[in-house]
């Protein structure tokens, strides 16, 4: 997720339990926060669940407002356009459940006391796995229909897969940068599109598009009109994990078909910007204003509308919803968005580092969002190890001891920080540190011992890069400046506009070929990076191997860190993957393409939503930890005057 990372800028991704990290909604002492773990079975089931207290579904909100205000503190990259979907984008996706529902949920409710939490169904009503865990095959909810009629069926699914694949480059590793799929045989591209088009679309399929799309030899085929298979080259137990957020986000193909189709890979259709593709969520968009805001309304014939409190229960996300509108604002300046939040004219506002002595001197007026130190919402230092002199292990070794951590969590986070060695994040307990290394310390002579190693003479100037309007950004570069500075080396703080600052990034291999425009220090993802996917191989996916579709900033992959994301995808022998995974980790941490700063203990960033307690109650939030929305899932706020 990046969350801005996670996501801007065109590109990017059983019999054994495991344990996956999942958000679940506790509000306590006026805060929400986040709880558990997950147990994958091989087989979907439907649980059934009390809701937690402070998100009681179908609650009858007479006494709430007409329109729910929202101020966000980022406009989309690629505005509304979901077919940059598959480059993890558009970032953040103010749609996300609310306009586009997932194909597969996560257990935010169920089993509350427990912390036990499983894959779930959404719009895959259940899915089995054959023996040898290699094909999946999902039965799809029927009598589900997007916002302009159109139904949802195993048709549509598989074009929007397919798409995905053409808009990629026919990539291998199109899906979130994993490389499931044999694509050897697949012939898609404009004549299978042209031809879907012009014989009926995938509403109700001609036999010649019913030819292609039930190709078994494809990995991906339909087998009915609510049946779809999909075949890997090898075991993956969590799979179901990537259709979570993201491509696992369900949109009307056919209306694609009828508005211009996909465009191509290097010309995304611009049209869907801003008119965005229908969803078959409880809202859909009105109203566009660029940079400005975006207008939902309630969806008037939404078909999740007299789904029974028992399954709102187990799947709040179809929550029709408790107010008519719902406008969310683009507002760059923090202080805006807390006056905004202060005055009533927003119920929910994304608050920065200049306005939270405002909020946490008000502890009973004001609540926020707050993560726990397990979540994937993590911040790092990337360098560039395609140019010089950060191509220079030692001299990276150097950097990563000069930086005082614990200064920049006091510092620019308030503390919500807390330490971590990468890549993966600490809510897979089976695979996170398996070396059992400490996070880089800071420690000025070990890092002078290490730039001398690095036997550089007249040391360049380096080159920060980040992004304009981010104040956290700004001040962690400052302070990197002046603690690099105390060992000799000098960093220029380069800010960019958005578009700058994002058109080198893209997938690993292009970017070694524009490395050479990329600074030699740069924020992950330009400000943090939440999951993109709920699976323990996302990080080692996004931020080191040559796979990656988005995520690499350190341009930064060799043969042992490959070996450990591959194994992911070719074993369920978790013993193998911990040990390639082990020598993995040591490699990376020896290396340091990265320098950790650690595990944010807020929504974004140094950021996070706020509100008043006399006025919201609490809400859910995108399960991918901040990888896809920075919005509250809107259609999930209750209000604290709700009967």
């Amino acid at each position: 997720m990046r969350t801005r990372g996670r996501r801007s800028g065109v590109s990017s991704r059983v019999t054994i339990a495991v344990v996956l990290v999942v958000v679940i909604i506790l509000i306590s002492l006026g805060v929400v926060l986040l709880h558990h773990s997950v147990t994958i079975p091989s087989t979907s089931t439907v649980a059934t669940s009390s809701t937690p207290s402070g998100i009681p579904p179908s609650t009858n909100i007479s006494s709430a407002p007409n329109t729910l205000v929202i101020d966000d503190a980022n406009w989309p990259e690629d505005d509304l356009n979901q077919l940059y979907t598959v480059f993890e984008l558009p970032w953040p996706n103010w749609l996300f459940d609310t306009v586009y529902q997932p194909l597969i949920y996560v257990n935010q409710t169920a089993q509350f006391d427990t912390g036990v939490i499983q894959y779930l169904p959404a719009l895959a009503v259940n899915w089995s796995v054959s023996n040898d865990g290699s094909t999946y095959t999902f039965n799809l909810r029927k009598s589900v229909y997007f916002s302009d009629g159109n139904p949802f069926n195993a048709y549509q699914v598989w074009l929007e897969m397919y798409g995905f694949y053409y808009l990629s480059g026919n990539s291998t590793s199109w899906l979130e940068s994993y490389n499931l799929f044999n694509m050897s045989s697949v012939n898609f591209g404009p004549a299978t599109i042209n031809m879907i088009n012009s014989t009926g679309g995938v509403v109700n399929p001609s036999q010649q598009a019913m030819s292609v799309m039930s190709n078994s030899s494809w990995p991906i085929y339909v087998t009915g009109p609510y049946q779809i298979v999909f075949h890997l080259k090898a075991p993956f137990q969590y799979f179901p994990g990537l259709f979570v957020a993201y491509d696992g986000l369900m949109f009307d193909t056919q209306w694609v078909l009828q508005h211009g189709g996909f465009g191509t890979p290097t010309q995304f259709n611009p049209y869907f910007n801003q008119h965005p593709i229908p969803g078959s969520g409880p809202y859909v968009v009105t109203q566009v204003s660029e940079n400005n805001y975006v207008e939902f309304t309630q969806n008037p014939n939404y078909w999740g509308e007299n789904l029974t409190s028992s399954v709102l229960a187990v799947t709040p996300i179809f929550e029709p919803g408790h107010v008519k509108n719902v406008i969310v604002y683009y507002k760059p300046s923090g202080l805006v968005r807390y006056t905004d939040l202060s005055s009533g004219a927003a119920q929910v506002s994304m608050i920065g580092s200049s306005a939270w002595s405002f909020i946490r001197q008000n502890p009973t007026e004001y609540s926020y969002f707050k993560l726990p130190p397990w979540s994937g919402e993590v911040l790092a230092i990337a360098f560039n190890t395609q140019t010089y002199p950060t191509n220079i292990t030692d001299f990276r070794l150097a950097i990563v001891h000069a930086i005082n951590y614990t200064h920049i969590a006091d510092t620019v986070f308030g503390g919500y920080l807390t330490p971590f060695v990468g890549p993966e994040y600490p809510a897979w307990k089976q695979f996170y540190d398996l070396g059992n290394y400490s996070p880089y310390e800071y420690n000025l002579s070990l890092a002078k011992q290490y730039l001398s190693a690095a036997n550089i003479h007249n040391i360049p100037a380096l080159n920060f890069t980040e992004i304009s309007g981010c104040d956290y950004c700004n001040q962690i570069a400052e302070i990197v400046q002046s603690e690099l500075a105390q060992i000799g080396i000098t960093v220029n703080i380069v800010v960019q506009t958005t578009s700058e600052y994002y058109a080198p990034y893209s997938s690993y291999s292009a970017e070694v070929s524009t490395a050479s425009q990329i600074g030699q220090l740069s924020l992950l993802g330009a400000e943090e990076w939440g999951p993109t996917t709920l699976t323990p191989a996302d990080y080692w996916f996004d931020f080191v191997s040559n796979e990656s579709q988005y995520g690499d900033w350190a341009i930064y992959s060799n043969p042992s860190v490959v070996q450990c994301a591959n194994a992911f995808t070719s074993t369920t022998n978790i013993s193998y993957i911990q040990y390639v995974c082990a020598a993995a980790q040591k490699q990376i941490y020896d290396q340091a393409p990265y320098a950790w700063l650690g595990v944010s203990g807020l929504w974004y960033g140094a950021d996070s939503l706020a509100w008043k307690t006399s006025v919201i109650k609490g809400f859910l939030v995108d399960p991918v930890w901040d990888g896809q929305d920075t919005a509250p899932i809107f259609n999930t706020v209750i209000f604290t005057n709700s009967t």
